[in-house]
């Protein structure tokens, strides 16, 4: 299913879709999420939210179309209960917060962040009931809010994705668009001939260096996909630079000059065995951005892989595998940190599937590879990629663009007789939200924030076609306010020796570019800080550690050894696959992430195969451990935690 252009901006475009309170399927369904609307004087930010969630670090922008300063932020939407029921919603922020239901005032007051506001007990009919959440941050420090809600059924929790719809306005759809007309402008490198004085760190997203290129790509293969990249990779960025009758003879002239381009050592052939890159091939799950060589059907919208024979100049492709962004940073190929072995098993497997393409070889034209080398300084080229090369192209900065200009040239219903401008393979409605974001605050293009990152980048990487899909994989809409900036910082680029779920074929693979902007803002998204704030131990850490070590066992605990290694010690009666070794999960996992999925681990992961231990009051059921008391218990086990890989076994 498509996803629409509202819920990509949700951050989490396939929420309503995996589980729902409501009838999603429906034709009339109304969207996921909520509407939040972000004001500063007259500026006015329309988006879609997944949840009463909000976090501004001080001296930061709201949104890329707020300045850093003051602002305010409105939330609008239906909140659905399956049956009518009592609520009580809770709040953790600063600064003020007014929270409506069904015109009933459910929350107000003044927070400093400290302690979370109880608000009061509000009843929800069975179905949509409206609701309003009006917030104003401090005039200092961090501004953020989490809502949750609980029952005598529910326990303290945030407010389930699913049961958050909104509608859709006017002013919302012409935001969105605006929205959708920036990712447009940044995802296709437009600021790269368009220049903006300083922007955000997408706007130096690289391409493939040249340097060397001759050893690494075949002649043939680049001529074509230079004349026509669209026709052999469906959503690229790369433009069609040469057009009409000499476009044939260009595209050849700078693949002459690009060939000619050599750099390393001489690559070796490949060796491996294909039946084994197969399996590994399945393993790491390439399906999710790629079409398999040897399947029998291909979607036109994932990468080919017939053509790597073609592509690749002999023993090249397994060494591309190992370090993918060599020579290209913001590559989406991500490193799987493959042995010397299992490249070339890979390899093997791909180039045994591929299309034999015909023997030829770069011409040797001098005459020839001068006229690409002139086209290369004179086309553009080298606004996108690196040569140590005068680049002689020039094209207006985007200050120079007026509105009534974007009717012409890249964005062009249809190109100009003579236009020498590059085309891009936009649809229509591609082309009026460039327009729309054309005639907007261009402004925002300076303001960088990661939740805005995420929301695109987590698409542009397709997260969500291994997260709730494969096996093992968390789905992605658990992951914000999960784990640790610091620790997801370094997981995502592949800069974590140690693997969480050791027993699962499949991989995390690293994006080492989009590592730091993802991981904080994952956190950002749950209205938690892009830094961990300081934990510091209690007084008596040590004793309260003593008491979890005891709850993690199975004589007279809860018997979490039985699932979970802890430390050096593994798990003593897994049936399946084990638990998370406990060692790390201090390090891992936020603090108020952790503390809720031990006090109800089904009202965070309902799929989850860990026991609920405590009763609806939140009381444990280890009466001679800490009294019982819940809140206690679950302070006893982080404090266990804390102590990392010094952790003693149970008894």
């Amino acid at each position: 299913m498509p996803l629409s252009p509202i819920l990509r901006r949700a951050g989490f475009a396939a929420i309503a879709l995996a589980s729902s309170l409501v009838a999603a399927t429906a034709a009339d369904a109304p969207p996921a999420g909520l509407a939040l609307t972000l004001s500063a004087g007259a500026v006015n930010d329309a988006s879609v939210t997944e949840n009463l969630w909000l976090h501004v670090p001080a001296g930061q922008p709201a949104s890329p179309w707020i300045a850093p300063g003051a602002f305010t932020a409105k939330w609008q939407g239906q909140i659905t209960a399956e049956l009518r029921a009592d609520y009580t919603f809770h709040a953790e922020y600063t600064g003020t917060l007014k929270l409506t239901i069904n015109d009933t005032v459910a929350l107000e007051a003044p927070g400093t962040g400290d302690a979370p506001v109880q608000g009061k007990t509000v009843r929800l009919n069975k179905g949509a009931n409206a609701l309003v959440a009006e917030y104003t941050p401090p005039a200092t420090g961090d501004a953020f809010v989490r809502v949750f809600w609980s029952n005598k059924e529910t326990p303290y929790t945030p407010v389930p994705f699913s049961a958050l719809t909104h509608t859709v306005t006017p002013e919302l759809t012409k935001s969105l668009q605006i929205h959708r007309g920036r990712d447009l402008f940044i995802e296709n490198r437009c600021a790269k001939c368009h220049t903006v004085p300083s922007g955000i760190a997408e706007l130096s997203m690289d391409a493939p260096a040249f340097a060397g290129i001759g050893s690494r790509r075949n002649h043939d293969w680049l001529a074509r996909w230079i004349q026509d990249p669209e026709t052999m990779r469906h959503g690229t960025p790369m433009p069609k630079v040469f057009h009409g009758a000499d476009a044939a003879e260009q595209s050849k002239a700078v693949a002459a000059f690009l060939s000619s381009l050599k750099g390393g050592a001489a690559a070796s052939a490949t060796a491996g065995n294909a039946a084994e890159g197969k399996a590994l091939y399945e393993k790491l799950h390439c399906v999710a951005c790629h079409n398999a060589p040897d399947a029998a059907e291909q979607d036109p919208k994932k990468i080919g892989q017939k053509q790597v024979l073609a592509k690749f100049a002999p023993g090249t492709l397994a060494p591309f595998l190992q370090k993918p962004s060599e020579h290209y940073a913001w590559i989406r190929m991500p490193n799987f940190k493959l042995t010397a072995e299992e490249a070339g098993n890979l390899a093997a497997y791909l180039e045994a599937n591929a299309d034999k393409p015909a023997a030829s070889q770069a011409p040797a034209d001098e005459a020839l590879v001068a006229r690409g080398r002139t086209l290369v300084q004179n086309s553009g080229c080298l606004n996108c990629h690196s040569l140590e090369l005068q680049n002689q192209f020039a094209a207006r900065p985007l200050s120079g663009l007026p509105t009534d200009h974007w009717n012409a040239g890249c964005v062009a219903d249809a190109p100009a007789e003579g236009s020498k401008a590059p085309r891009y393979s936009f649809t229509a409605e591609e082309r009026q939200a460039l327009r729309a974001f054309a005639a907007s605050d261009r402004r925002s293009l300076t303001r960088q924030t990661s939740v805005d990152f995420v929301a695109r980048q987590s698409e542009r990487l397709n997260c969500r076609e291994c997260h709730g899909k494969v096996e093992g994989f968390p789905a992605f809409e658990l992951l914000p306010g999960k784990l640790k900036p610091e620790w997801a910082a370094r997981f995502i680029a592949g800069n974590e020796p140690w693997k969480p779920r050791t027993w699962l074929e499949a991989r995390m693979p690293g994006f080492p570019a989009f590592a730091e902007q993802l991981a904080t803002g994952l956190s950002q998204m749950a209205g938690l800080p892009p830094k961990t704030p300081e934990d510091p131990a209690p007084a008596d850490t040590a004793e309260l550690a003593k008491a979890g070590q005891k709850i993690a066992g199975a004589n007279g605990g809860f018997s979490c050894i039985s699932c979970h290694g802890i430390a050096d010690f593994a798990a003593t009666q897994v049936f399946e696959a084990p638990g998370i070794n406990l060692a790390h999960s201090f390090a891992r996992l936020q603090k108020p992430y952790f503390r809720r999925w031990l006090r109800a681990p089904t009202s965070v992961d309902a799929s989850t195969k860990m026991p609920v231990y405590f009763d609806e009051e939140g009381k444990s059921p280890l009466p001679d451990i800490l009294g019982g008391d819940g809140p206690k218990t679950i302070t006893a086990v982080w404090e266990y935690l804390r102590l990392g890989d010094k952790m003693q076994k149970p008894e």
